[in-house]
């Protein structure tokens, strides 16, 4: 339940100044006059329905009719993880289509006002949407500006869980798959990605950290204003806040590369050894795959329940007690701390175009976490590999095949993060290696990231771009070990064997 706050309103935005709006005005006219002979503007806005772009696992996330370019979210803080943050949403985009009205994803917040290039919009709520109706329609091609003061609440409820994730002395975020547009309003669909700005006003004594590099750094009586931006286009569910009685660690990286890790001050001395393996961690992929494709890395150690650690883009969120809880081996460890690495490469920088290609992300992650595993602790890949096999059949009932994953449960949207986008999916790797041999697979790898640097791409691309470095035709293989009920035979494995499917697998974290 929202409640009246006390708190100064955000930080309004102070980027670059939008299109001028009357000479928008008038080009919209003018396009509209033309249009009128096939009726293309109705008399009147029709009524607000939520949206999306037909995605199989999440068909409302995403929108039509745009394509944003940037954002500017700015959130107030006031101490307590029970009040909403006052906010302000910035969304520079480009309309694609004629549009009478403009979905957003947004929901689990109070709208206070919308503007739209400057202008007094109408708004409504529809499902999980927020519909804003311009005072003009707008025609495609052209730059829009939309303003959005709103609340962000990170109080979860029985029905819809907030992308804000309360830690013992702040907030972070956790936003994968579909919980962004819970934190702010957006076109809430990895397939859309932008540049993004923001800023955290927080009372002394807290540290903001977010997405990116630090821009600035203002002090005003409410506290102070943290302001980040990103370098590369991001998906919304990448997007990182952290806020907390924190410590900024830095060090370099590879070639210089700037490394910060965000981490409770009261533990900063016990969580350095981990920390200071993140260097060589990154030098490590890069042999693999390439440079690494961002401005800076680091880790964000949270004092919170998740269940899982999450690759948010440039500042991985990790719970704490995966460093300080004894019974984790240190090869363990190590290996998930490579796995949100690898993400940065594989979901981060080549982002899936659907959520059915999520085990683009995962195999991939987790094909590195075992390959890392292998090379440093002695944990060989194919042992780890044959015991995949022995459960993927099992895997595929309970949650389809790798490229074809089935919906999630009702009422567990993570729940879409089954083994068989993990292990199972890693399982497709290597019988692909094995099939074309290791050293077009690493060609393959390597291409991978870097034809699709900050960039959307699907199962398709991956299965032309493996069959024009193989020389060969690889669609019967790919259509079998990507979408077939039963895993097929290993390629230089034949005596493998997948044992008889069991009842449901387990889930594990992300």
């Amino acid at each position: 339940m929202l409640r009246t706050r006390t708190t100064p309103p955000a930080t309004p935005h102070t980027g670059p100044p939008g299109p001028d709006a009357s000479r928008r005005r008038r080009l919209r006219t003018a396009l509209i006059a033309s249009a009128a002979s096939v009726c293309l503007i109705a008399a009147s806005a029709p009524a607000p329905s939520p949206l999306g772009i037909g995605d199989r696992l999440f068909p409302h996330l995403g929108n039509p009719g745009y394509d944003v370019t940037a954002y500017d979210l700015a959130f107030t803080y006031s101490g307590s993880n029970t009040e909403p943050l006052p906010a302000v949403t910035v969304i520079d985009a480009r309309t694609t289509d004629w549009l009478e009205q403009i979905n957003l994803d947004y929901s689990h917040g109070t709208v206070r006002s919308v503007e739209v290039d400057g202008e007094p919009a109408e708004f409504r709520s529809a499902g999980e949407d927020l519909v804003v109706t311009p005072d003009e329609s707008l025609p495609p091609g052209i730059p829009v500006r939309i303003t959005v003061r709103h609340d962000s609440n990170p109080v979860s409820t029985k029905d819809q869980q907030s992308g804000w994730v309360p830690t013992k002395d702040g907030l972070a975020m956790a936003n994968q798959a579909d919980a962004g547009h819970r934190v702010f309003p957006g076109n809430d669909h990895p397939s859309d990605k932008a540049m993004f700005t923001i800023r955290v006003t927080a009372p002394d004594g807290y540290t903001a950290v977010a997405n990116g590099l630090p821009v600035g750094q203002t002090r005003r009586a409410a506290g102070t204003t943290w302001t980040y931006r990103t370098e590369h286009p991001m998906a919304t569910e990448l997007a990182q806040v952290s806020i907390g009685r924190s410590s900024v660690v830095r060090r370099n990286g590879p070639d210089g590369l700037p490394v910060r890790d965000v981490v409770p001050t009261k533990d900063r001395k016990v969580l350095e050894p981990w920390l200071a393996k993140t260097p060589d961690q990154i030098a490590w992929m890069q042999e693999k795959v390439g440079d690494y494709p961002f401005e800076t890395y680091g880790l964000l150690i949270a004092e919170a329940r998740t269940g899982f650690e999450l690759e948010t883009q440039t500042l991985s969120l990790f719970e704490r007690e995966l460093f300080t809880r004894s019974e984790y081996p240190k090869w363990y460890v190590e290996s998930i701390m490579v796995h949100e690495l690898a993400h940065q490469w594989f979901g981060d920088s080549v982002s899936p175009r659907t959520w059915s290609d999520l085990w683009l992300n995962e195999g991939h992650a987790t094909w590195y976490e075992a390959l890392h595993a292998e090379e440093k602790a002695d944990r060989p890949m194919e042992a780890r590999m044959k015991a995949a096999y022995r459960s993927s059949d099992t895997w595929r009932r309970a949650g389809g095949p790798p490229a074809a994953p089935k919906a999630a449960e009702p009422g567990e949207k993570l729940s879409i993060f089954r083994p068989n986008v993990y292990d199972g999916s890693a399982l497709v790797l290597y019988a692909l290696r094995e099939e074309i041999g290791r050293p077009a697979f690493e060609r393959l790898e390597r291409a991978w990231v870097s034809t699709h640097h900050d960039g959307v791409a699907d199962t398709a691309d991956f299965e032309r771009l493996a069959t024009g470095i193989a020389g060969r035709d690889l669609s019967g293989f790919f259509k079998e070990w990507l979408y077939a009920e039963k895993t097929p035979p290993m390629p230089g494995h034949p005596d493998w064997r997948s044992s008889a499917p069991a009842g449901k697998s387990a889930k594990r974290a992300r």
